[in-house]
Parts: C-alpha cells; structure tokens; sequence
C-alpha cells in the first residue's frame, strides 16, 4: 500500500471557523459582504455559514445588518475555563484517593444549589451509589453540610426554604433547627456524613473556594472505616488548601 494521506478536513467547518474569527475581530460588528471579502469566501457561501451559525447561536446579526458572536460562544469559554480549572486539580483528587483509599469528590455552591463538580474514584475506592442527586441531599451529605456551614445565615436559609429534609436513611437529619444547631456546633472545619445519605457509608468534607464560590473537597468510606474518619481529616485539610490555591490561579 503507498504512504498514507493525511486526514481528512471538512471544508465547511474550516470555512465556519474562519468566519468566527473573522467575526470576533469586530467588536462592534461587520456585514457579511466585509466577512465574506476578509474570508476569502463566495459571498452566497459567507451568508449560508452565517445564517446556520447565527442559528445555533455561534454568532448574533444586529439590527444593523452586522455581526457579532453570540451568547453560545460564550458558554463555550466559560465551560472551557472550568475544565481547566478541573484538570489542575484532578492530580490532588487521585493523590488523596490513592493515599486513603477512598473515593474522593468536590463541589461548588452555584446558582443557589450544591453541584457535583468532579468525582475521582477506582476498584479500591468505589464511589458511593449518587441514588438521590447532591442538589436534594445537601442536608444528607457532608459535602452539601460542609457548604451549609460556611454560607451566611441568608443564604443558608433561603437554600432550606427551597429543600425538603428529605428521611434518606433512618440517620439522616430532618429537623431543621437540629441540623442548623449541629452546623454551627462543629469545632472544625471537617463536617461528617455518618450514613445519613448511604446506609454503609461514611463521608467527611472541607471547605474550598475557586474565587468567591465556595465548594467542598470529601471523601467517602464504607462504615466499617469509620474509626479513621479523625486520620483522613488531617490529611484532608491540607489536601483542601492545594485544591483552592489550584482553583484560584489565573488562567
């Protein structure tokens, strides 16, 4: 057989690209007879590729027959961002995983719910069964207490007048009061989950912070480990500083 050709490229999509950049070199908008003669591109070719992309919200066409990029290219960099946010500190997670065998997890308080950022588990450290998702167990879990501890009073609240105590497990928390006394009661930073989520399981978070919004770093156990649960706080506190300094470098 002879040498093997290079890969294959789809001109409509290298055109496509072409027109983003072309677009993104005009803050203030260009027609699409500039972007088509900037591009090198037929005119009817220019028009088709800014109709489809404007559609899908690539790009945006002002009153004035301009354009701009739109909102789409913008959710993009943002999840872009945080991805690479994440892949600095996924070596920090695979190290405590590595280091207590235990499934490790971190979270972010966004938009007034506690979300499941990243997850970094294995054969010796299974995960713990997600059967009720973390945005309606934030009562049940030490992640989503470990956030509730450290948001202010209005925001903790305004978080329970949207969540029910849901009675995961006959040890989970459904008092308010009770909970609230229990949060504000703990002499550190460590919150622990003691199979109020999970019947078998144990967890134990920390505090993080990306910025300004708060997240916990945590690790979870089969109950049967519970008596190390003091151990693997004082690791996880010093594995949760690398996590925040990691999420606050500038990209």
């Amino acid at each position: 057989m002879g040498a093997r050709e290079g890969p294959t490229l789809i001109s409509s999509v290298q055109r496509a690209f072409r027109l983003l950049e072309a677009v993104s070199a005009h803050e203030n908008g260009a027609p699409a007879k500039q972007l088509a003669r900037e591009t090198g591109l037929p005119l009817a070719t220019a028009y088709h590729l800014l109709r489809t992309l404007v559609h899908d919200g690539y790009v945006r066409k002002l009153d004035d027959g301009g354009f701009i990029l739109g909102e789409r290219l913008q959710t993009l960099h943002t999840t872009g961002r945080a991805q690479a946010l994440l892949s600095r500190i996924r070596p920090t997670l695979a190290a405590l995983r590595d280091e207590l065998s235990t499934a490790a997890y971190l979270t972010f308080y966004e938009e007034g719910e506690i979300r499941v950022a990243e997850i970094v588990d294995g054969p010796r450290a299974p995960r713990v069964d997600l059967w009720v998702g973390f945005e309606d167990a934030g009562h049940a879990t030490a992640l989503g207490k470990s956030v509730l501890r450290e948001l202010g009073d209005d925001a903790r609240k305004d978080y329970l007048s949207r969540h029910s105590l849901a009675d995961l497990t006959p040890k989970t928390i459904t008092d308010t009061p009770e909970l609230l006394r229990r949060l504000d009661s703990s002499p550190t930073p460590a919150v622990t989950d003691l199979e109020e989520y999970s019947l078998g399981t144990v967890c134990v978070a920390v505090p993080v912070y990306s910025g300004d919004t708060l997240g916990s770093l945590g690790v979870s156990l089969r109950a049967d480990r519970r008596s190390r649960l003091e151990e693997i706080t004082t690791r996880l506190l010093p594995a949760a500083s690398r996590v925040t300094r990691g999420l606050s470098l500038t990209i």
